[in-house]
């Protein structure tokens, strides 16, 4: 029994079955990325006053990041036109350009993760605190009181509330130097990973779950681009079918992280 309107456009609706479900879908998605969104607000509202960071994220990296989620949007649409007008030799080559953007993106993810990983905030027992990235191979408190020290590239602040807002002047103009501390004059030391603080929280939250999605739909790309050949030659049709749709998701992806750059990384 063949199922009707996998391909022909369904009168009542006007779309085909797949292009129904990934709207569907896709509506799903943004009530999850919605109720994401509104915590993070709530969270930044409620913040104590001076304890909500500013300027911890690269932007550059987020820029680059941005254009280049830009860039595999056109290229999704340019294998689909190329699909449309029969010519699989363009899609291979646009859908490749998106496979090798989206991979770039993840890698420039997965940098920006390592630098929050090794980044290490060190409350002292004097009530300073200490705050660079780790030179030194001990990764915690244990380690760090069996090797006697810890060495970061970083600065003592008096304050936590001097680490919150890397774009004031005093931050912008603070010297960052070897800083190597005793075990013995370590209170608790953490890195800049999820459990750090509610800000780090949202940030590994929101992004990793973006981040699962670009290689969700990059796995998926890269199938249809593998192995679609097969269906191009017996159905052209349904096989354009699903570079659009496919290409819808990728757009949905793109167009949740226009949303989070500004939001995590300007603000």
């Amino acid at each position: 029994m063949e199922i009707p309107y996998t391909i022909q456009i369904r009168p009542d609706t006007g779309l085909y079955n797949a292009k129904l479900g990934i709207w569907l879908f896709l509506a799903s998605e943004v009530m999850l990325f919605g109720g994401l969104f509104s915590a993070y607000i709530l969270l930044r509202v409620g913040a104590e006053p001076g304890m909500w960071p500013h300027g911890w994220l690269n932007v550059t990296l987020g820029t680059v990041n941005t254009l280049l989620l830009a860039l595999s949007a056109i290229t999704t649409l340019l294998a689909w036109a190329a699909c449309k007008v029969r010519d699989f030799r363009k899609f291979k080559i646009f859908h490749a350009c998106t496979i090798l953007l989206a991979l770039t993106f993840l890698g420039i993810k997965s940098f920006e993760y390592h630098d929050k990983l090794i980044h290490y905030e060190v409350q002292l027992t004097n009530g300073k605190f200490a705050d660079g990235h780790l030179i030194e191979k001990s990764t915690d408190f244990d380690l760090a009181k069996k090797s006697g020290t810890v060495t970061l590239h970083g600065r003592i602040v008096d304050d936590e509330r001097d680490l919150m807002d890397l774009r004031s002047p005093a931050a912008q103009s603070a010297k960052l130097d070897e800083v190597t501390i005793t075990a013995a004059d370590i209170k608790k030391m953490e890195n800049y990973g999820p459990k750090h603080n509610t800000f780090t929280a949202i940030y590994f939250t929101l992004t990793g779950l973006h981040a699962l999605h670009i290689l969700g739909g990059t796995i998926v790309i890269f199938y249809l681009w593998a192995f679609g050949g097969a269906m191009w030659k017996t159905d052209p049709e349904r096989f354009t079918n699903r570079i659009e749709v496919s290409g819808l998701f990728w757009h949905f992806v793109d167009l949740v992280w226009i949303f989070l750059f500004p939001v995590l990384y300007l603000t």
